[in-house]
Protein backbone atom coordinates (compact mmCIF):
# COMPACT_ATOMS: atom_id res chain seq x y z
CA UNK A 1 0.00 0.00 0.00
CA UNK A 2 1.66 3.36 -1.32
CA UNK A 3 2.25 5.97 1.80
CA UNK A 4 -0.46 8.72 1.88
CA UNK A 5 0.17 12.17 -0.12
CA UNK A 6 1.38 14.43 2.89
CA UNK A 7 0.16 17.80 2.40
CA UNK A 8 2.03 20.96 4.43
CA UNK A 9 0.63 24.62 4.42
CA UNK A 10 3.76 26.94 4.78
CA UNK A 11 3.50 26.98 8.74
CA UNK A 12 3.56 23.61 8.82
CA UNK A 13 7.08 22.99 6.41
CA UNK A 14 8.40 25.98 7.64
CA UNK A 15 11.29 25.54 10.38
CA UNK A 16 11.23 22.08 9.75
CA UNK A 17 14.56 21.50 7.67
CA UNK A 18 17.71 23.38 9.58
CA UNK A 19 19.79 25.52 7.57
CA UNK A 20 23.28 23.46 8.29
CA UNK A 21 21.15 20.43 6.50
CA UNK A 22 19.68 22.35 3.70
CA UNK A 23 22.65 23.59 2.44
CA UNK A 24 24.13 20.22 2.82
CA UNK A 25 21.37 19.18 0.49
CA UNK A 26 22.16 21.87 -2.16
CA UNK A 27 25.65 20.61 -2.13
CA UNK A 28 24.54 17.33 -2.77
CA UNK A 29 21.40 18.26 -5.12
CA UNK A 30 24.06 20.72 -7.43
CA UNK A 31 27.00 18.57 -7.44
CA UNK A 32 24.27 16.03 -8.96
CA UNK A 33 23.47 18.93 -11.42
CA UNK A 34 27.05 19.71 -12.33
CA UNK A 35 27.73 16.03 -13.02
CA UNK A 36 25.20 15.91 -15.68
CA UNK A 37 22.59 13.56 -13.76
CA UNK A 38 20.36 15.64 -11.71
CA UNK A 39 18.17 18.20 -14.71
CA UNK A 40 16.12 20.72 -14.93
CA UNK A 41 14.02 23.06 -17.08
CA UNK A 42 14.79 26.88 -16.68
CA UNK A 43 12.01 28.75 -15.06
CA UNK A 44 9.37 30.16 -17.31
CA UNK A 45 7.14 32.55 -16.09
CA UNK A 46 3.73 33.40 -18.35
CA UNK A 47 2.08 36.55 -18.00
CA UNK A 48 -1.14 38.45 -18.86
CA UNK A 49 -2.27 41.89 -17.79
CA UNK A 50 -4.83 42.71 -15.34
CA UNK A 51 -7.66 44.92 -16.63
CA UNK A 52 -8.59 48.00 -14.86
CA UNK A 53 -6.16 47.91 -12.00
CA UNK A 54 -4.97 51.13 -10.29
CA UNK A 55 -1.15 50.22 -10.71
CA UNK A 56 -0.28 48.37 -13.86
CA UNK A 57 -0.32 44.73 -12.76
CA UNK A 58 -0.21 41.36 -14.47
CA UNK A 59 -0.81 37.90 -13.69
CA UNK A 60 2.27 35.47 -13.78
CA UNK A 61 2.32 31.83 -13.85
CA UNK A 62 5.95 30.63 -12.81
CA UNK A 63 7.22 27.20 -13.27
CA UNK A 64 9.89 25.12 -12.09
CA UNK A 65 10.53 21.62 -12.70
CA UNK A 66 13.44 19.49 -11.53
CA UNK A 67 14.81 15.81 -10.97
CA UNK A 68 17.82 15.07 -8.63
CA UNK A 69 18.60 11.45 -8.39
CA UNK A 70 20.92 10.99 -6.11
CA UNK A 71 17.96 11.89 -3.50
CA UNK A 72 15.46 10.03 -5.46
CA UNK A 73 12.96 12.50 -6.05
CA UNK A 74 11.54 15.00 -8.73
CA UNK A 75 9.52 18.36 -8.18
CA UNK A 76 7.94 20.95 -9.74
CA UNK A 77 6.91 24.48 -8.47
CA UNK A 78 4.29 26.49 -9.33
CA UNK A 79 3.40 29.73 -8.59
CA UNK A 80 0.36 32.06 -9.41
CA UNK A 81 0.87 35.57 -8.60
CA UNK A 82 0.29 39.06 -9.52
CA UNK A 83 3.06 41.64 -9.88
CA UNK A 84 2.72 45.29 -9.82
CA UNK A 85 4.50 48.14 -10.85
CA UNK A 86 4.69 51.48 -8.98
CA UNK A 87 6.39 54.77 -8.34
CA UNK A 88 7.60 54.79 -4.67
CA UNK A 89 9.99 56.92 -2.36
CA UNK A 90 12.55 54.90 -4.76
CA UNK A 91 11.53 55.20 -8.23
CA UNK A 92 9.46 52.39 -9.62
CA UNK A 93 9.13 49.17 -7.62
CA UNK A 94 8.08 46.32 -8.45
CA UNK A 95 6.41 43.76 -6.05
CA UNK A 96 4.02 40.86 -5.41
CA UNK A 97 0.18 42.00 -4.57
CA UNK A 98 -2.49 40.35 -2.73
CA UNK A 99 -3.20 36.64 -2.25
CA UNK A 100 -0.91 33.88 -4.11
CA UNK A 101 -0.92 30.67 -4.88
CA UNK A 102 2.28 28.47 -4.52
CA UNK A 103 2.75 25.16 -4.57
CA UNK A 104 5.46 22.30 -4.57
CA UNK A 105 4.52 19.01 -5.70
CA UNK A 106 7.31 15.87 -5.05
CA UNK A 107 7.33 12.36 -6.50
CA UNK A 108 9.31 9.47 -5.94
CA UNK A 109 11.59 8.47 -8.77
CA UNK A 110 11.49 4.86 -8.00
CA UNK A 111 7.69 4.76 -7.66
CA UNK A 112 6.29 7.55 -9.73
CA UNK A 113 4.20 8.22 -6.92
CA UNK A 114 3.23 11.93 -6.08
CA UNK A 115 4.36 11.93 -2.50
CA UNK A 116 3.88 15.36 -1.37
CA UNK A 117 2.29 19.16 -2.02
CA UNK A 118 3.84 21.90 0.05
CA UNK A 119 2.96 25.58 0.17
CA UNK A 120 6.13 26.88 -1.31
CA UNK A 121 6.80 29.37 1.40
CA UNK A 122 7.72 27.27 3.65
CA UNK A 123 11.02 26.50 2.21
CA UNK A 124 11.29 29.15 -0.59
CA UNK A 125 13.64 31.51 1.72
CA UNK A 126 16.04 28.76 3.11
CA UNK A 127 16.74 27.02 0.10
CA UNK A 128 17.75 30.77 -1.52
CA UNK A 129 19.42 31.21 1.44
CA UNK A 130 20.99 27.54 1.78
CA UNK A 131 22.53 28.21 -1.88
CA UNK A 132 23.72 31.80 -1.13
CA UNK A 133 25.48 29.94 2.11
CA UNK A 134 26.82 26.73 -0.31
CA UNK A 135 27.87 29.52 -3.01
CA UNK A 136 29.96 31.11 0.08
CA UNK A 137 31.48 28.37 1.37
CA UNK A 138 33.35 27.93 -2.03
CA UNK A 139 33.98 31.94 -2.36
CA UNK A 140 34.42 33.56 0.92
CA UNK A 141 37.17 34.40 2.81
CA UNK A 142 37.53 31.37 5.60
CA UNK A 143 38.72 34.28 8.11
CA UNK A 144 35.69 36.58 6.97
CA UNK A 145 34.61 38.62 9.87
CA UNK A 146 32.39 41.18 8.72
CA UNK A 147 28.86 41.13 6.61
CA UNK A 148 27.36 44.35 5.17
CA UNK A 149 23.54 43.26 4.22
CA UNK A 150 21.27 45.88 2.04
CA UNK A 151 17.99 44.42 2.41
CA UNK A 152 15.81 43.39 6.22
CA UNK A 153 13.27 41.35 4.91
CA UNK A 154 12.53 37.25 5.25
CA UNK A 155 14.67 36.66 2.46
CA UNK A 156 17.78 38.85 4.15
CA UNK A 157 17.18 37.11 7.81
CA UNK A 158 18.19 33.13 5.74
CA UNK A 159 20.86 34.89 4.04
CA UNK A 160 22.25 36.30 7.10
CA UNK A 161 21.68 32.54 8.53
CA UNK A 162 23.15 30.65 6.08
CA UNK A 163 26.23 32.67 5.88
CA UNK A 164 26.97 32.38 9.71
CA UNK A 165 26.67 28.28 8.95
CA UNK A 166 29.26 28.22 6.52
CA UNK A 167 31.57 30.82 8.36
CA UNK A 168 31.49 31.00 11.96
CA UNK A 169 34.29 33.15 12.50
CA UNK A 170 31.48 36.55 11.71
CA UNK A 171 31.41 39.50 14.47
CA UNK A 172 29.77 42.12 13.15
CA UNK A 173 27.00 42.63 10.87
CA UNK A 174 25.98 45.76 9.31
CA UNK A 175 22.41 45.87 8.15
CA UNK A 176 21.02 48.79 5.76
CA UNK A 177 16.94 49.04 4.43
CA UNK A 178 15.25 52.39 3.44
CA UNK A 179 13.37 52.53 6.45
CA UNK A 180 15.38 53.47 10.02
CA UNK A 181 13.13 51.59 11.89
CA UNK A 182 12.72 48.55 10.09
CA UNK A 183 16.50 48.11 9.87
CA UNK A 184 17.14 48.92 13.52
CA UNK A 185 14.65 46.51 14.26
CA UNK A 186 16.23 43.73 11.99
CA UNK A 187 20.02 44.32 13.64
CA UNK A 188 18.23 43.97 17.16
CA UNK A 189 16.72 40.65 15.74
CA UNK A 190 19.79 39.04 14.33
CA UNK A 191 21.84 40.27 17.47
CA UNK A 192 19.28 38.54 19.64
CA UNK A 193 19.20 35.38 17.39
CA UNK A 194 22.73 34.79 16.54
CA UNK A 195 26.21 35.00 18.78
CA UNK A 196 27.08 38.46 16.71
CA UNK A 197 26.97 41.68 16.86
CA UNK A 198 24.34 43.78 14.41
CA UNK A 199 24.10 47.05 13.91
CA UNK A 200 22.01 49.34 11.68
CA UNK A 201 23.80 52.15 9.30
CA UNK A 202 22.01 55.10 8.00
CA UNK A 203 23.34 54.76 4.37
CA UNK A 204 24.03 51.52 1.70
CA UNK A 205 28.10 52.80 0.97
CA UNK A 206 28.82 52.63 4.92
CA UNK A 207 26.80 49.06 5.26
CA UNK A 208 29.12 47.89 2.09
CA UNK A 209 32.43 49.38 2.69
CA UNK A 210 35.08 47.21 3.86
CA UNK A 211 32.31 44.24 4.36
CA UNK A 212 34.27 40.68 3.61
CA UNK A 213 30.84 39.56 2.81
CA UNK A 214 29.05 42.15 0.71
CA UNK A 215 25.28 40.96 0.11
CA UNK A 216 21.88 42.69 -1.16
CA UNK A 217 18.68 40.66 -0.32
CA UNK A 218 16.19 43.14 -2.09
CA UNK A 219 12.95 44.00 -4.00
CA UNK A 220 14.84 46.17 -6.02
CA UNK A 221 14.50 47.39 -9.49
CA UNK A 222 17.66 49.20 -10.26
CA UNK A 223 20.86 48.47 -8.67
CA UNK A 224 21.41 48.95 -4.80
CA UNK A 225 24.67 47.54 -4.57
CA UNK A 226 27.83 49.00 -6.15
CA UNK A 227 31.00 47.32 -7.37
CA UNK A 228 32.86 50.91 -6.18
CA UNK A 229 32.11 49.70 -3.11
CA UNK A 230 33.75 46.72 -2.58
CA UNK A 231 36.88 45.57 -0.73
CA UNK A 232 39.62 43.81 -1.85
CA UNK A 233 39.40 40.19 -1.05
CA UNK A 234 35.52 40.91 -0.34
CA UNK A 235 32.82 38.13 -1.63
CA UNK A 236 29.89 39.66 -2.99
CA UNK A 237 25.88 37.99 -3.51
CA UNK A 238 22.89 39.03 -4.78
CA UNK A 239 19.90 37.34 -5.18
CA UNK A 240 17.26 39.56 -7.68
CA UNK A 241 16.33 37.01 -11.06
CA UNK A 242 15.19 39.57 -13.09
CA UNK A 243 13.48 38.36 -16.27
CA UNK A 244 13.11 40.16 -19.85
CA UNK A 245 9.24 41.34 -18.48
CA UNK A 246 11.13 43.25 -15.49
CA UNK A 247 14.52 43.74 -16.29
CA UNK A 248 15.02 44.21 -12.77
CA UNK A 249 18.93 44.42 -11.49
CA UNK A 250 20.01 44.45 -7.61
CA UNK A 251 24.25 44.98 -8.75
CA UNK A 252 26.02 47.65 -10.90
CA UNK A 253 28.18 46.55 -13.77
CA UNK A 254 30.96 47.30 -11.39
CA UNK A 255 30.49 44.05 -9.38
CA UNK A 256 30.54 41.91 -11.97
CA UNK A 257 33.48 43.78 -13.87
CA UNK A 258 35.59 43.91 -10.30
CA UNK A 259 34.70 40.26 -10.14
CA UNK A 260 37.67 37.51 -10.91
CA UNK A 261 35.43 34.78 -10.20
CA UNK A 262 31.29 34.75 -10.99
CA UNK A 263 29.27 31.84 -9.80
CA UNK A 264 25.49 31.60 -11.37
CA UNK A 265 23.24 28.80 -10.51
CA UNK A 266 22.09 28.76 -13.75
CA UNK A 267 24.19 30.14 -17.21
CA UNK A 268 21.40 30.00 -19.42
CA UNK A 269 19.02 31.88 -17.91
CA UNK A 270 20.83 35.00 -18.36
CA UNK A 271 20.30 35.05 -21.54
CA UNK A 272 16.84 33.51 -21.35
CA UNK A 273 15.68 35.95 -18.92
CA UNK A 274 18.00 38.94 -19.91
CA UNK A 275 19.27 39.28 -16.37
CA UNK A 276 21.59 42.48 -16.58
CA UNK A 277 23.73 41.82 -13.35
CA UNK A 278 25.70 39.51 -15.67
CA UNK A 279 24.45 40.40 -19.12
CA UNK A 280 25.41 44.26 -19.45
CA UNK A 281 29.30 43.76 -17.86
CA UNK A 282 29.48 40.80 -20.68
CA UNK A 283 28.38 43.00 -23.41
CA UNK A 284 30.47 45.79 -22.21
CA UNK A 285 33.12 43.59 -22.22
CA UNK A 286 33.96 44.50 -18.50
CA UNK A 287 33.96 40.26 -18.11
CA UNK A 288 33.23 37.31 -20.14
CA UNK A 289 31.37 33.89 -20.12
CA UNK A 290 34.37 32.42 -19.55
CA UNK A 291 34.73 34.13 -16.22
CA UNK A 292 31.64 32.86 -15.24
CA UNK A 293 31.09 29.30 -13.98
CA UNK A 294 27.89 27.58 -12.33
CA UNK A 295 27.41 26.53 -8.58
CA UNK A 296 27.36 22.78 -9.83
CA UNK A 297 31.34 23.13 -11.22
CA UNK A 298 32.33 24.24 -7.68
CA UNK A 299 30.49 21.41 -6.10
CA UNK A 300 32.02 18.99 -8.24
CA UNK A 301 35.38 20.15 -7.76
CA UNK A 302 35.46 21.23 -11.37
CA UNK A 303 36.78 24.23 -10.60
CA UNK A 304 38.53 24.98 -6.92
CA UNK A 305 36.76 28.39 -6.35
CA UNK A 306 38.53 30.89 -4.46
CA UNK A 307 42.63 30.77 -4.57
CA UNK A 308 43.63 33.59 -3.09
CA UNK A 309 42.64 36.21 -0.42
CA UNK A 310 42.62 39.03 -2.30
CA UNK A 311 40.47 38.01 -5.29
CA UNK A 312 36.63 39.61 -5.66
CA UNK A 313 34.22 36.90 -5.79
CA UNK A 314 30.68 37.36 -6.75
CA UNK A 315 27.59 34.85 -6.35
CA UNK A 316 24.54 35.73 -8.60
CA UNK A 317 21.70 33.61 -6.94
CA UNK A 318 20.27 34.27 -10.20
CA UNK A 319 17.17 31.98 -10.37
CA UNK A 320 15.29 29.07 -8.56
CA UNK A 321 15.43 25.63 -9.91
CA UNK A 322 13.65 22.63 -9.24
CA UNK A 323 15.98 20.56 -7.65
CA UNK A 324 16.32 23.40 -4.95
CA UNK A 325 12.82 22.63 -4.13
CA UNK A 326 12.89 18.81 -4.88
CA UNK A 327 15.47 18.25 -2.30
CA UNK A 328 14.65 20.53 0.20
CA UNK A 329 11.31 19.58 -0.01
CA UNK A 330 11.47 15.71 0.20
CA UNK A 331 13.50 16.03 3.73
CA UNK A 332 10.87 18.22 4.70
CA UNK A 333 8.02 15.77 4.26
CA UNK A 334 10.27 13.24 6.02
CA UNK A 335 10.37 15.08 8.99
CA UNK A 336 6.56 16.28 8.77
CA UNK A 337 5.83 12.81 8.45
CA UNK A 338 8.02 11.68 11.78
CA UNK A 339 6.17 14.54 13.62
CA UNK A 340 2.90 14.14 12.51
CA UNK A 341 2.32 17.33 10.78
CA UNK A 342 0.09 17.95 7.75
CA UNK A 343 -2.76 16.33 6.38
CA UNK A 344 -2.88 12.98 4.69
CA UNK A 345 -4.71 12.14 0.92
CA UNK A 346 -5.50 9.23 -0.66
CA UNK A 347 -2.52 7.84 -3.03
CA UNK A 348 -4.85 6.89 -5.85
CA UNK A 349 -6.48 10.06 -6.38
CA UNK A 350 -3.03 11.08 -7.59
CA UNK A 351 -1.79 7.46 -9.29
CA UNK A 352 -2.96 5.65 -13.01
CA UNK A 353 -2.44 1.79 -12.45
CA UNK A 354 -1.78 0.04 -15.08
Amino acid sequence: MADPVLVLKASEAAGLVPMADAIELMREAFADFGAKRASIVPRHRLYAPIEDAEDPTWFWLNSMPGLVPCHGVAAIRLKAAQTVHRHGPAGLETGISGDFAGLVLLWDIESRALIGILQDEGISALRVGATSGLGADYLARHDARTIGIIGSGRQAAAQIEAILTVRPGIERIRVYSRTPARRQEFAAALTGRHDVEAVAVDDPETCIAGADIAMAATNATDPVLFGRWLAEGAHAVSMVGGDRFDGRREVDDAVAARSELIAVNLREQIDIDQQFDILSPVRKGLTSWENILELGELCTGHHPGRTSASQITFHSNNVGLGIQFASIGKRALEIAREQGLGTELDPELFMMRR
